[in-house]
């Protein structure tokens, strides 16, 4: 028996209608209340660095996924990220895929590019905490990084804060902050800085898409009901984390095996405790309370998860065999050794 797979290259993806936040958002939110509702297996990612050493220039990740419900879709996503392509801008720093399975003959049904859909679930996960922790008719952001995910991240806000009228977009490049804001000419007033302290400071969310490994945002600069997003690893100051009084992730169980996250150094040095820290999906099924105060300062913090990118792969595929997009590739045409 044939076994066919639909290939979708990038430009599939998109026509498939992975630009389209406001579906992203929907999707991701579903994939954190089906996990509250332990209907996701989701482990921790593997990761490794090449070359072997101190100082790896690569880095490869492995997020197998099974998500049941009404999806039943196994599968997995295979990202990597490279230090050599950031430098040079030859190539983006990171390439993923996403790979589909049927559920019960195991075949492969789809293999997709993944690096939009990265970039999409990505600010569409912390979306969905602002959805659910942002200050009420929050006005201001503050976001630092102009990269891919500063862009996603603006389309994110837009779409879960309809209070929002202005973005003070910071970058070290001040020229890639400028070209950014531009894109957003005629949607929302997006004000580009080269000061991180001038971006956040007197604003109701904070979010931060950086490579940073030294934390940049100081504590003094958050103001009283704000809403952090961090998503990198260490990005805030402990200060920060200490002065929020909800502190919710996308999984602790995968941050807790980055020894990078400024959470998890607090957690391993006893200033914080692990029931002090939230996952997403609690918050989503309503197990945890959302934001419940004006004055508090709320913190969400982002590892990645690959239910995301399984989720919104299942329903590109969908979508892309109702539109015709992709192309078929065959595994065998006949099995061997069956």
């Amino acid at each position: 028996m044939k076994t066919e797979i639909l290939f979708m290259q990038q430009e599939d993806v998109i026509a498939a209608g992975i630009l389209d936040m406001k579906k992203v958002l929907e999707l991701v939110e579903k994939a954190f209340y089906l996990e509250g509702q332990k209907e996701i297996i989701n482990p921790p990612k593997t990761v490794f660095g090449i070359p072997i050493g101190e100082n790896p220039q690569s880095h490869f990740f492995s997020m197998p996924v099974y998500i049941g419900g009404d999806v039943n879709r196994p599968g997995i996503k295979w990202a990597a990220e490279s230090m050599a392509n950031a430098k040079t801008g030859n190539l983006p720093m990171g390439i993923d895929m996403v790979i589909l399975s049927d559920p019960v003959t195991v075949q492969p049904v789809a293999i997709m590019d993944g690096m939009v859909i990265t970039a999409m679930r990505t600010a569409a996960a912390a979306g969905v905490a602002a959805k659910y922790l942002a200050p009420k008719n929050a006005k201001v952001a503050g976001c630092v990084g102009a990269g891919v995910i500063g862009r996603t991240m603006i389309m994110a806000l837009k779409q879960v804060l309809p209070s929002l009228e202005q973005v003070k977009l910071c970058d070290l490049d001040l020229e890639k902050a400028k070209k950014l804001a531009a894109e957003f000419e005629g949607e929302i007033e997006v004000i580009p800085l080269d000061s991180v302290e001038e971006a956040v400071t007197g604003a109701d969310v904070i979010a931060t898409m950086t490579t940073s490994r030294k934390p940049f945002v100081k504590a003094e600069w958050v103001k009283t009901g704000a809403m952090v997003i961090q998503m990198s690893s260490w990005e805030v100051e402990a200060g920060v984390v200490k002065k929020a009084e909800k502190i919710v992730v996308d999984s602790w169980d995968q941050m807790k095996e980055n020894n990078l996250s400024i959470i998890n150094k607090l957690v391993q040095s006893g200033d914080l405790a692990e029931k002090d820290i939230w996952a997403l999906n609690e918050v989503v099924c309503s197990k945890k309370p959302g934001r419940d105060k004006d004055n508090e300062i709320t913190l969400f913090s982002s590892r990645g998860m690959g239910c995301l990118d399984i989720i919104i792969g299942d329903y590109l595929y969908k979508e892309a065999v109702k539109k015709g997009l992709g192309k078929k590739l065959v595994l065998w045409d006949e099995a061997k050794w069956v």
